[in-house]
């Protein structure tokens, strides 16, 4: 569980690293996630474009934000449940490692347009 956690943190690492990379002519003041892809956020183009995926429930960016939240939480992002509760949990049949990988793929092929539409400005 601790490697998926880290892991987590490594793609918000990367969120925020793209965010500052796509506002860099902005100047803008502030490149946390939270900050920038909030509704009230900065108008950019390459922003609202990553606001609109974050508002659709089956995109990479919206499962990403969810588990940032879990992650930053309390609980944490790799909850592993059984299905007796007297039994210690050892796997999860929907693993966080597969849909961090299946979510990591699908961001690849986002942040690759992003970065194109970026570099036209």
């Amino acid at each position: 569980m601790a490697l998926e956690e880290s892991a987590l943190a490594l793609f918000e690492l990367a969120l925020e690293s793209l965010l500052r990379e796509v506002t860099e002519h902005a100047r803008l003041p502030e490149h946390r996630w939270p900050v920038l892809l909030a509704q009230d956020g900065p108008g950019l183009a390459e922003l609202q474009r990553l606001r609109d995926l974050a508002a659709q429930p089956e995109s990479w960016l919206n499962w990403l934000m969810v588990q940032l939240e879990r992650l930053h939480s309390d609980d944490g992002a790799a909850r592993r449940t059984a299905q007796n509760p007297a039994m210690i949990a050892v796997s999860n049949p929907t693993g966080l490692r597969q849909q961090l990988l299946d979510k990591l793929q699908a961001a690849k092929a986002e942040i690759g347009a992003l970065r194109e539409t970026s570099l036209e400005w």
